[in-house]
This record gives C-alpha cells, structure tokens and sequence, in this order.
C-alpha cells in the first residue's frame, strides 16, 4: 500500500519513509501502520508537527489526542501552538469523575473517557490521532467533546486509510491528514 502526501509538502517522503507496515498485529488480518521510526527521527518527528500546524483552524483553543498515539503527536502539536492539551482515554484510565462515550467497533464496543471539568464549554477543540481508519475513535472522541459543550473544529490525522472511509463518518467537519494511503 503507498502513501501519497495529502498536506505534508516537501515533507512527504521523509515521513512516509519512517512508516512502517506491520501485518497481522495486534490481530491476524490487521495492517498496523510503525510510526516509531518516525518519533525518533527528530526532522521527521519535527516535520509532523510542523504539517500538522499548517492546518490547524484559527478558532483553537486547545489540542486533544486520542489514546495512545494520538498523545503523542497532539502534545508536541499543542506545545508547538502555544496550547493546552486534553488526553481523551479508554475507559478506567482517569480519575473519576469522567465523561464517558461507547461506540461500536467492527469488532466489538469501545469506551472513551475525558476527564471532568478538563475542557470548558464554548472552546475550540481540535483532536488529533495517528490514523483515521474506519472514524469510529475520532466520531466518538467528537461526540464526547461536544457533550462536555465544547466545539470540535477540526479533527488532524497523521495517516489517512482511504479505503475505509472513515472521513464519511466525520461528514460536515473538517478533517485534515499529512499522508494517505493511495486509492
């Protein structure tokens, strides 16, 4: 499978160079995409960042990453910015009291938590994560955003799988990916 730069400019060759295919893990029939060699290059790690920062919606007030990955890349995105940070994690990893959504995977139920009182109503959020496959994570990271009343105003992705579609579940929002896979 190819990665073509969706808005990585220059960048896209270094980056897509760094990732790394994975098959049958963590379950057989499974893709998992390394981007390990990408964090510890630090031009490449810098150049996410920077990809990232290019697209991010003037309305940000804060960055939230998606467990586990998501942390990564949506810490160094919110300190390049000048923001805070919010980790949205599964379920049982915060200290109560927490918001709480449930979404339906292909393979069973998920639960997201996000601590609360972490995140005021009326602000911008911008979430990010490493790849947006089937959307299910980022819909429900969205979801449980907008119930604390808060505004999603936009969703970044490092890696986008386009033949999962998970955009079409995140219809009507704007969604930004560095690299994609090739249709």
């Amino acid at each position: 499978m190819s990665l073509v730069a969706a808005s990585a400019g220059p960048h896209a060759d270094l980056i897509s160079s760094h990732i790394r295919d994975v098959p049958d893990f963590p379950e057989p029939g499974i893709l998992f995409k390394d981007i390990t060699g990408l964090l510890v290059d630090p031009e490449g790690f810098r150049a996410v960042i920077d990809a990232l920062a290019h697209a991010v919606p003037a309305d940000v007030d804060l960055v939230a990453g998606m467990e586990a990955r998501g942390f990564i890349l949506g810490a160094a995105l919110a300190a390049h910015l000048g923001k805070g940070f919010v980790p949205i994690r599964k379920a049982g990893k915060l200290p109560p009291p927490t918001h709480a959504v449930t979404y339906d995977l292909e393979y069973g139920q998920a639960c997201l938590e996000l601590r609360e009182g972490t995140v005021r109503p009326g602000v911008g959020v911008l979430l990010v994560d490493d790849v947006l496959a089937t959307g299910g994570t980022a819909a429900a990271a969205a979801q449980l955003v907008e119930a604390v009343g808060a505004r999603v105003v936009g969703l970044a992705f490092l890696l986008e799988l386009t033949a999962l579609d998970g955009r079409s579940r995140l219809a009507g929002r704007e969604v930004s990916s560095i690299l994609a896979t090739a249709p």
